[in-house]
């Protein structure tokens, strides 16, 4: 049973409930307050309650839309779902359901990045990407808690990060070439941790920032 403290108020229940539907509209409308308006009527509920509850900025709107995209991805993949998968299939299966939840708000996806380019929302970006990437390492069953949390994170986000902007312009069946696109990056992901434990081993001094940049802006 959830504490007081924990407990979300009738408007935090409200916003979890409208931020996905508001992903959807802004597809029409722009992360706007008529996006939430769309959502609002969409779910029959009071517009004027809707609004109180999301954030009035495109990138407060964007931060809910993606919080909310995090726990339905939380939601769908439970420890015992993923206990008998790979690390590689579990990291392969959290992105592209990612994916999948995102799919029905794919173009406000891609306004919501021009968005979060913007100079002042490039802390929020970061916030973003970072929390993210962790759900889903955690969701993994990552536990670890020195230098490999940190460049775990870093990784899985460039992964994400590059992917993203691949599926946001595929137009193939299926979004095939998404798919193949990311079983290519996972097989970097791989062999950084390869390099890791081989640089752990090994006095030879390995460029993690060069690494990490590669994985960002790979060669398609």
């Amino acid at each position: 049973m959830e504490s007081a403290r924990s407990k979300p108020s009738p408007l935090e229940r409200m916003r979890r409930e409208l931020a996905l539907a508001v992903g959807e509209n802004a597809v029409f409308d722009g992360w706007t307050l008529k996006a939430v308006d769309s959502a609002a009527g969409q779910l029959g509920l009071d517009p004027v309650q809707a609004r109180l509850a999301m954030p009035k900025t495109q990138s407060g709107m964007i931060d809910v839309y993606v919080q909310e995209v995090d726990r339905a991805l939380e939601a769908a993949f439970t420890p015992r779902h993923l206990a008998a998968m790979k690390i590689r299939e579990k990291i392969r299966a959290l992105i592209w359901h990612r994916l999948e939840i995102m799919g029905p708000a794919r173009e406000a996806v891609r306004r919501a990045l021009a968005v979060l380019a913007m100079p002042q929302n490039l802390p929020l970006a970061l916030r973003i990407s970072w929390r993210s990437a962790d759900l889903m390492w955690r969701l993994a069953g990552d536990t670890s808690t020195d230098f490999n949390h940190y460049t775990k994170r870093m990784t899985l986000g460039a992964v994400y990060g590059s992917t993203l902007l691949v599926w946001l312009d595929d137009q193939s069946e299926g979004w095939a070439d998404t798919s193949a696109f990311l079983d290519r990056r996972i097989d970097d992901v791989m062999r950084f941790e390869k390099f890791k434990a081989d640089w752990r081993r090994s006095s030879e001094h390995l460029s993690v920032s060069r690494f990490l940049g590669r994985l960002r802006y790979p060669p398609r």
